[in-house]
C-alpha cells in the first residue's frame, strides 16, 4: 500500500510548496492542471504547507494509461486517488481547496474519511449542472448535448471557444492559459471525462458533509449559477457560508486572485 501510495503521489506530479506546518490541499479542475494555482500558492505558502498535483486527465500527467474512462466514470474514483495521495503524503487534516469538479470530489472524499478534512473551500462548485423542474443547475439537457457533439465533432476548436466563454474575455492572457491547458488534454481523454462532470448528479451526497465549508462563487459564472452556491449552503450539514467575488468567470484564481486571495485571507484568517 505504501508503495501505492507513493507511487500515486509521483505519478500525479505532486509537490509540496511553502514552509508552514498546517496543510492545505489545492485540487484543480476539468482540463487544466496545478499551474491554475500559480499566482495564489505564493500567498498561501506563507502560512500553509501547499499540496499540488495533477488528476490523471491532465496533458502533464506523462503516463497516457493513468486515466481510465471505465475507472473514473464517476467522481468517487477520484475520492479514492485524494484520499491516497492525503494518506501516501501523512496528512492527518487539512483545508482542502477544490475548484470545479474538485469541490465535489473533495465533499465526496470528507464524507468517506472526515478525519483528513478540517475545512473545504469550495470555488465554482456544482452537485449538478442539468436543470430540472425544482433546480437550477444552468444547462438544459439539450445545451449539454451539444456541448457533448461540439467536442466529439471538432475537439479543439470547442475547447478554444470553451475557454473564451468561462474566462473572462477582459484577461486574454488568462483566456490563453486555459485554451492551451484544455488543448494538452487527449480528446479521448476529455469527452469521457465531460460526460462525467457534465452528467453528474450529486446533490444527495451534500446533506452527508459535516466538514464546515466556504463556497466561493463569482458574480457571473456561466457554468456555475449563484443559486447553486446557495442551494449548497443550505444542503451540506457542516457549517457553511457563501463568498461572492465581484468578477466574471469560472477561474477567479486567474482573472481575479488578488481578491480570492483576500477572501481566502478572511475566512482563514491570515
Amino acid at each position: 500500500m505504501v508503495k501505492q501510495e507513493q507511487g500515486l503521489s509521483a505519478a500525479l506530479n505532486a509537490k509540496v510548496i511553502g514552509s508552514g506546518t498546517e496543510p492545505m490541499i489545492l485540487a484543480h479542475g476539468f482540463g487544466v492542471d496545478q499551474s491554475i494555482w500559480d499566482k495564489i500558492t505564493p500567498f498561501l505558502a506563507q502560512h500553509y504547507k501547499i499540496i499540488v498535483f495533477d488528476w490523471p486527465f491532465s496533458g502533464s500527467v506523462k503516463d497516457p494509461n493513468l486515466y481510465d474512462p471505465v475507472k473514473y466514470s464517476s467522481y468517487d474514483a477520484f475520492a479514492n486517488d485524494l484520499i491516497t495521495l492525503l494518506d501516501g503524503n501523512c496528512i492527518k487534516s487539512s483545508v482542502f481547496m477544490g475548484h470545479s469538479m474538485s469541490g465535489m470530489i473533495g465533499c465526496i472524499a470528507s464524507t468517506k474519511r472526515p478525519d483528513l478534512f478540517k475545512k473545504l473551500i469550495l470555488i465554482g462548485t456544482s452537485p449538478r449542472y442539468i436543470n430540472t423542474d425544482d433546480y437550477e443547475g444552468g444547462f438544459s439537457s439539450s445545451g449539454i448535448e451539444e456541448i457533448i457533439s461540439n467536442m466529439e465533432t471538432d475537439y479543439f476548436s470547442w475547447a478554444s471557444n470553451f475557454a473564451s466563454l468561462v474566462v473572462d474575455s477582459k484577461d486574454p492572457l488568462s483566456v490563453e492559459k486555459l485554451q492551451k491547458c484544455l488543448s494538452s488534454m487527449r480528446p479521448e481523454v476529455a469527452l469521457p471525462l465531460a460526460k462525467t462532470v457534465f452528467y453528474s448528479d450529486e446533490r444527495e451526497i451534500l446533506d452527508k458533509v459535516m466538514t464546515p465549508c466556504t463556497i466561493i462563487q463569482t458574480t457571473s459564472d456561466i457554468v456555475v449559477p449563484n443559486s447553486v452556491a446557495h442551494y449548497m449552503q443550505e444542503k451540506i450539514k457542516g457549517k457553511s457560508t457563501v463568498e461572492m467575488i465581484e468578477t466574471n468567470g469560472h477561474f477567479p484564481q486567474l482573472t481575479a486572485h488578488q481578491q480570492l486571495v483576500q477572501v481566502l485571507g478572511g475566512v482563514l484568517g491570515f
